[in-house]
């Protein structure tokens, strides 16, 4: 990842290394004690844009280059070829194309529920669609086809350590960029990553972003002076 002058990642990004360290810092600081191991957030508010406009549909795959903290879960559906692989890779759940079309809703909403990722079969994109697209869109999920020629293995891989960054229906992309155990060098890697990938589709780049807010999962919000 480049490194130029005090800012970290890519050129484009509008954030200070040494104050974003900082903040994630105070963000996990003040969100100790409550229980459980919380992911680490970041809340990125845009200025200026028109979210209605198509050029405006961020739905970004990011892979964090240090990782999510923990695996997510990772399903496949794919015929018996790519069963085994999948299975090897660490899967969660690997899905026959003939279970798939005796799916009943109910069974589709619990595979949608419980998979982050669903890797597909490209010749089987349809089926998908049409028997767990239902389950899919209103938790704002997408199926992700297998690319031809692709290791299983190292894309199982890859997407248990991917995170989705997506603008719903307000100006804002919220997503997680680790857990409150990792170094906070290591957290803000990962930030910067999602940071430059948003700002690479905006149309002013690093002007369109308002606010870059961390925060843990039941902390309280820290913003990141934006360092333009």
């Amino acid at each position: 990842m480049k490194r130029s002058g005090g800012n970290w990642g890519d050129p484009v990004s509008a954030v200070n290394r040494e104050v974003l360290v900082h903040a994630i810092e105070r963000a996990i600081e003040l969100g100790k004690g409550r229980g459980f191991k919380q992911s680490v957030e970041l809340i990125v508010v845009l200025k200026d844009v028109d979210i209605k406009s198509p050029q405006l549909k961020i739905r970004e795959a990011v892979p964090l280059p240090r990782g999510r903290g923990k695996d997510l879960r990772v399903c496949v559906v794919g015929d018996a070829d790519i069963a085994e692989s999948a299975k090897e890779a660490g899967a969660y759940k690997v899905i026959l194309s003939t279970e798939l079309r005796d799916m009943s809703k109910k069974q589709a909403r619990k595979v949608v529920s419980v998979c982050d990722w669903i890797l597909v079969k490209p010749e089987l994109m349809g089926i998908v669609g049409k028997v767990l697209g239902p389950a899919l869109g209103p938790r704002g999920k997408i199926p992700v086809p297998i690319p031809s020629g692709s290791a299983i293995k190292a894309l199982v891989t890859r997407y248990k350590n991917t995170v989705l960054a997506r603008i719903k229906d307000q100006p804002v992309i919220m997503v997680a960029i680790g857990t409150e155990d990792m170094k906070a060098e290591d957290l803000a890697e990962n930030a910067v990553t999602i940071l430059s990938s948003i700002e690479s589709k905006l149309p002013a780049r690093s002007a369109n972003i308002g606010k870059v807010i961390v925060k843990t999962t039941m902390g309280m919000p820290i913003e990141v002076p934006i360092g333009r």
